[in-house]
């Protein structure tokens, strides 16, 4: 998960010049979220294996089960108060693995390789923004002019939902619908997945999940029916609920780039709204 990191605690630093390396006793908590982050790597090596033996649907689910975790050792690590360098670094190690190559290779096999040099070409240009967009968020975390209302945007599709959409051309095969998988289709599928790369890379505002997590206490039982419903759907109708999650997250980028647009705009009145100075109190008739 793309979150903030702050320093590595004492029992994780390296010792001072001159003094003995000892082992010493690292907490369960700093060790819990990467655990769950080196689990998410190993799902997207994986998905790889899957792919190249052709086993195309559990390369899918490999890649959807590994940003599930990612999204939880972010929020693993917050509530146990133990982020880290290492862990950000690593985290961004996997996310390339899991979000980047994973995918390349899955559509790859797919069926980019029937336009060789083309659809190699498309896959490499997808792992590569990929990696861009990771390398463009870690340097802007610790960016002081952003305004509060920020964190409510990606700059840019995060590369967990830019993994899940770009497949969306092997749901439409995979699910209900079946559509054919035919030569004629990999120009128009190389040509989406070069979308989905210029749509991580560019400075598109997404809306961001993180401010999601708190529900009113008088809709919690309503929002535990409707997570126990859609991992129930998810898990029968995988595929056809992750086309309908794609066309759902690609719906909203317009949504996002206009609410986006709004609060800049709103900003910039702000900003420039002259500060007119409170008048002196008018004496009463009593005083000279």
């Amino acid at each position: 998960m793309e979150t903030a990191v702050t320093d590595l605690p004492d029992s994780l630093s390296p010792p001072p010049a001159g003094r003995r390396r000892r082992f010493t006793r690292i907490p369960v908590r700093f060790i819990l979220p990467n655990l769950v982050t080196l689990l998410g790597l190993c799902l997207g090596l994986t998905s790889i294996r899957f792919a190249f033996e052709g086993r195309f649907e559990w390369s899918v689910v490999c890649i959807v089960s590994a940003a599930v975790l990612d999204g939880l050792d972010g929020r693993i690590a917050r509530a146990l108060k133990s982020t880290s360098r290492f862990g950000a670094e690593l985290d961004s190690l996997a996310d390339f693995v899991d979000f980047g190559v994973a995918p390349a290779m899955l559509l790859y096999f797919w069926a980019l390789n029937d336009m060789k040099s083309a659809g190699w070409l498309a896959a490499l240009v997808y792992a590569v923004a990929c990696a861009l967009r990771l390398a463009r968020f870690n340097v802007m975390i610790d960016d002081p002019a952003k305004p509060a209302w920020s964190g409510q945007f990606f700059t840019g599709m995060p590369s967990p939902a830019g993994a899940i959409v770009v497949m969306l051309p092997i749901y439409l095969h995979l699910s209900f619908l079946g559509m054919p998988q035919s030569r004629a289709f990999v120009p128009f599928e190389i040509a989406y997945v070069l979308v989905i790369a210029f749509l991580m890379v560019s400075r598109i505002p997404h809306f961001s999940g993180k401010q999601v997590g708190r529900v009113p206490r008088e809709f919690q039982l309503l929002a535990m029916f409707g997570a126990v419903a859609f991992i129930l759907l998810l898990a029968t109708f995988t595929m056809e609920m992750l086309l309908l999650l794609s066309l759902a997250y690609l719906a909203m980028i317009p949504l996002a780039i206009r609410r986006h647009g709004a609060l800049v705009r709103a900003d910039l009145a702000a900003a420039n709204t002259p500060v007119v100075p409170d008048a002196p109190p008018e004496p009463s008739p009593g005083q000279p």
